[in-house]
């Protein structure tokens, strides 16, 4: 059975890109899903200083790790002022230390959400962009907008047109 990794680029314990990427992770047939949570992966802030003091976090090295035993992963990320969350962010910039190509070259499902009528497409554009560098192997993003109105946490998605845009997408990739 195939392996996705799902998470939200979010240290909110009540994430929204979390919701959205084990919803849209869950659709897959077939597939077993591991939720991720950040917060599990505490860091300090990166520093090439610290890093040459004390080397490369135990928790970098499992969020690295853990990565690699995925077939898929599926990311929401969250939007900060147009940006990565500072905990992605900073989560990204130690792992990218042990591995530039920090996703490994494994297929990716890239999502974004948010309040606003936007849905993160200022964060997803950014990273849709910069993660092939990083070693992801895009196959597709999406991005819900206004998810209080459009998610619903019994049904998922509760617009019909973004959800067959998901469910659509989702159906086109194979890993």
């Amino acid at each position: 059975m195939k392996k996705i990794i799902a998470f939200g680029g979010s240290s909110s314990r009540s994430s929204i890109n979390k919701q959205l990427a084990l919803y849209a992770a869950s659709l897959f047939q077939e597939a077993e899903v591991e939720g991720l949570d950040l917060n599990d992966y505490a860091l300090p802030m990166f520093s090439v200083d610290l890093e040459q003091q004390e080397g490369i976090p135990a928790a970098a090295q499992a969020f690295y790790e853990k990565l690699g035993t995925a077939d898929l992963i599926v990311l929401s990320l969250a939007e900060h002022n147009g940006a990565y969350s500072a905990a992605f962010k900073n989560t990204l910039d130690w792992a990218s230390r042990i591995n530039g190509k920090t996703f490994q070259e494994k297929p990716m499902l890239l999502l974004a959400t948010s309040p606003g009528a936007r849905g993160g497409a200022s964060v997803l554009e950014i990273a849709t962009k910069r993660f092939p560098f990083q070693g992801a192997d895009l196959k597709g993003s999406f991005s819900l907008p206004s998810f209080n109105d459009n998610f619903d946490a019994e049904r998922g998605i509760s617009n019909p047109e973004l959800k067959e845009q998901l469910v659509s997408l989702i159906e086109s990739i194979s890993f």
